[in-house]
């Protein structure tokens, strides 16, 4: 669907001219006279971007920039401006503004620009359609896709059969929050979790099932284990997969008996457990080659989930970024509350091998590093010394993108060389401070962080 512009601009020629370069852009345009005709057009319909004449009749540009800003969803304000009132654009943009386009105006730079503007737009709407959906639904497994969709609508169906389960995935995928989220729909018991992988093979047993006063492992007192410790809720056996053959083959028993016995004892307990397991290796491979028991494999597998990675998900990227950036802001008090539109795209665009663990870590680091309520692609970028690539598009939207990019390390080199000053940043680059403060607040550089 083609974003809605409105034009303001009381030159008839001019406005023809630019509603017709937006158009053949691929914009639907409306175009009106002056700035009281704006506003009341953008009283009575919603846009995606108003460009805007700052000297007209009737209302001027700054006036039709305050009531679009007083919208409840307020489109972005391209302000068209003489080179005389450059001091009232750039007042304009710390406003609220997007940007402006001088006198005389270009065509082709009007459409780039409104084609960006557009672009945020966006993804201003969707930060607000995950803000919304943060707030909405019990599960802790968030995703709008459709593979976060399925693993919900499996969750809740399984969760109340107090069958086994095996969870499957890489790691970093969710496996752990399924488990809780099946506890949570299961609604009894406690929730009792083990990696499997990171207990020495002969303690392991008696954790797992407990020991008797006396027995081989030097209990003084007889010891319950895990088994026992989860009697009527759930246990999770994780890195199931490195369980040992010898293990597995008294689980395996306790699981088709019903019934526990702990290390020397002779008597046995009733067994009143739901065995949640999970792994990220391949337990049907195993099998075939003699390194996970067929029979344990299949009496684990009743009902059996396979998490999707992250990139089979990408959906779901910016919804998972904005809780952990909610998570990181409660844990470790930093000030950041949202992702700036660009920021978010960065991180929809980026490549996450080590899955949601990873972009975890990566969110979490960009908290740390912001020191404002905005998280920027420059806080993204220190996290491994470079920020998600932007996603594919057309050859004009990656020459953008390089040309930001360029600019941002351009920006950032020259302010770091020069320890944060401003003014003698813009005389080495030759242009005005008020521009130079303009483009750091575009590419979202603080000169603070350089000084000192």
């Amino acid at each position: 669907m083609a974003e809605h512009v409105l034009l303001a601009e009381d030159r008839p020629n001019v406005r023809d001219l630019l509603a017709r370069a937006l158009r053949g852009a691929g914009f639907e345009v409306e175009a009106v006279p002056d700035g009281a005709a704006a506003i009341g057009r953008l009283n009575e319909d919603r846009f995606d971007v108003v460009v805007s004449d700052v000297k007209m009749p009737g209302a001027s540009g700054t006036e039709v920039l305050a009531a679009a800003r007083a919208l409840d969803r307020p489109p972005e304000v391209v302000l068209v401006t003489a080179y005389a009132e450059v001091s009232a654009a750039v007042a304009a943009l710390r406003a609220g503004a997007y940007d402006y386009v001088a006198k005389p105006v270009e065509a082709e730079d009007l459409v780039r620009v409104v084609r960006r503007a557009a672009e945020r737009h966006r993804l201003v709407a969707r930060t607000r359609e995950l803000e919304a959906a943060l707030t909405s639904g019990d599960s802790a497994f968030l995703g709008q896709s459709k593979a976060a969709s399925e693993v919900r609508r499996w969750t809740e169906r399984i969760g109340r059969l107090p069958v086994p389960v095996l969870l499957t995935g890489e790691s970093g995928t969710g496996k752990e929050v399924v488990a809780r989220e099946l506890h949570r729909v299961f609604g009894r018991g406690p929730f009792v979790a083990v990696n499997c992988g990171a207990i020495p093979e002969p303690l392991l047993e008696a954790e797992l099932f407990g020991a008797a006063k006396g027995a081989y492992t030097g209990a003084t007192q007889d010891r319950a284990g895990l088994f026992e410790a989860a009697q009527g809720g759930i246990l999770v056996l994780d890195e199931i997969g490195d369980l040992p053959l010898a293990l597995q083959v008294k689980l395996n028993r306790a699981l088709e008996e019903g019934e526990i016995r702990r290390v020397g004892a002779t008597e046995t307990r009733r067994l009143d457990v739901r065995v949640v397991a999970a792994t990220h290796r391949d337990l049907e491979k195993m099998t075939r080659e003699g390194g996970f028991r067929q029979d344990l494999y299949f009496r684990l597998k009743v009902a059996h989930l396979h998490l999707p990675p992250l990139r089979d998900r990408r959906d779901d990227i910016a919804l998972l970024a904005a809780r952990f950036l909610h998570l990181a802001s409660a844990r470790y008090g930093t000030a950041a509350r949202r992702f700036s539109p660009e920021a978010l795209a960065a991180l929809e665009g980026g490549e996450w091998p080590g899955t949601v663990r990873e972009l975890r870590h990566a969110v979490e680091a960009a908290a740390v590093l912001c020191d404002d309520d905005t998280i920027v692609p420059a806080q993204l970028a220190e996290h491994g010394g470079q920020a998600p690539a932007a996603p594919a598009g057309t050859w004009r939207a990656a020459q953008e993108r390089a040309i930001d990019a360029a600019a941002r390390d351009y920006f950032s080199g020259l302010l770091r060389r020069l320890g944060g000053n401003v003014t003698r940043a813009a005389i080495e680059a030759g242009m005005e401070r008020e521009t130079m403060h303009r483009l750091l607040r575009k590419h979202g550089i603080d000169p603070g962080r350089f000084r000192g």
